[in-house]
């Protein structure tokens, strides 16, 4: 064998090492789809699982709690900048876009936002509140905070109910239109006598009156079944107006007892207080027959559908109008569980008393409506 054809050859020897190793290089390991797992494997998943989720949702929180209080520290400054060394609104606007300048990978630094800030710091003078509350709720529900209340009380009551409750921004105004610390623990009902003092106080908290159900339109709603459907038409408003914790179970929910059939118009579970809600609903005025009708319902539903681990069923009777004395008298001696409270179709009837005199009837805005279109003829 010639010298070139003996290179030649070794040359082909080591292309193909050379190839072998390459292909062995690139080889990843697959793991083995019907491996036999640990008996415990699962269990081991899905806390480790829980620990990410956990953990990333503290960083997500640690993340708005810095920006919150750099915003209010920022504020603060500006505040301070304008009491004392007489800084105007000017000043503000080149500061934005000086730090605009610095930071050009941030947002948040508009004049607006600026503004803002020395808005937030003035309304928030205590910065270990700010902290420990306000500073645990996106900016954009705290701007929102400082739109629609004026007091500090009020602001702070909205700011603990959107962290105990997660509402986002949009539900947070909601909640601020409606007047939801007005109606929170108003219904009439008996719990303090029918539940321990814990329990009383937190079932208390978690039912309102009157119940605003302003998606149903302005068309007067007279019979329970128009009532029903419209509320399951419109489930999801329906559960936000109940409260956080409602889970639907089933509306005209069918029950057999000694031969005769009965239907609950409305039931839910509700997830913190770990217990059957029946609801029941009624066009008209509260009439004190509706109370044995209610309590049968739950009789039914702790003997056939509550599981041990559940408390008692609590009641709740949803009437267009009543009266609290008779209510209360209606109420005395049933040792369940029962609220009573009215709901309504439009805003203006939840509003404060002093507001309702500057607002126009229907009647009224009927008669303006007349009076134009005679003027047009």
């Amino acid at each position: 064998m010639s010298n070139s054809e003996a290179h030649k050859k070794n040359e082909n020897k080591n292309r193909k090492r050379r190839d072998n190793s390459r292909d062995e290089a690139v080889i990843m390991p697959i793991p083995a789809t019907s491996i036999e797992l640990p008996e415990d494997y699962a269990g081991f998943l899905l806390q480790v699982k829980k620990r990410i989720q956990t953990e990333r949702l503290k960083t997500i929180l640690s993340a708005n709690a810095a920006q919150i209080l750099l915003y209010w520290d920022t504020g603060k400054d500006i505040l301070e900048k304008q009491e004392k060394a007489g800084w105007g609104a000017k000043v503000i606007d080149r500061l934005s876009a000086d730090l605009k300048e610095a930071f050009p990978e941030m947002n948040g630094f508009s004049a607006r936002n600026l503004k803002y800030m020395r808005k937030f710091a003035e309304a928030w003078p205590d910065r270990e509140i700010v902290q420990r509350t306000v500073a645990q709720i996106p900016w954009r529900s705290n701007l929102t905070l400082l739109e629609k209340l004026k007091e500090p009380e009020l602001r702070l009551w909205y700011a603990q109910q959107t962290i105990e409750n997660g509402w986002s921004k949009d539900i947070l105004a909601i909640q601020i239109d409606t007047n939801l610390h007005n109606r929170l623990g108003k219904t009439a009902n008996n719990f303090e006598l029918t539940l321990p003092p814990a329990e009383s106080d937190m079932t208390n908290q978690i039912f309102k009156d009157p119940y605003l159900f302003d998606f149903l339109g302005t068309a007067e709603v007279r019979k329970e079944a128009e009532l029903e459907n419209k509320l399951i038409e419109h489930l999801e408003k329906f559960l936000l107006e109940l409260g956080q914790g409602f889970a639907f179970v089933g509306r005209q929910v069918h029950i057999e007892v000694g031969g005769d059939d009965f239907y609950i118009d409305l039931l839910f579970y509700h997830l913190k207080l770990r217990c059957y809600v029946v609801v029941e609903l009624k066009s008209g005025k509260f009439q004190p027959g509706h109370v044995s009708q209610l309590t049968m319902y739950m009789n039914i539903v702790d003997e056939m559908l509550r599981h041990h681990d559940d408390k008692s069923t609590i009641g709740l009777l949803l009437v267009k109008e009543k009266n609290h004395t008779v209510v209360k008298y209606a109420l005395a001696g049933y040792t369940k569980p029962i609220g009573v409270a009215e709901w309504e179709q439009q805003i203006t009837d939840s509003l404060p008393e002093d507001l309702m005199p500057s607002l126009p009837s229907i009647e009224e805005i009927e008669h303006e409506l007349d009076k134009e279109t005679e003027g047009d003829e």
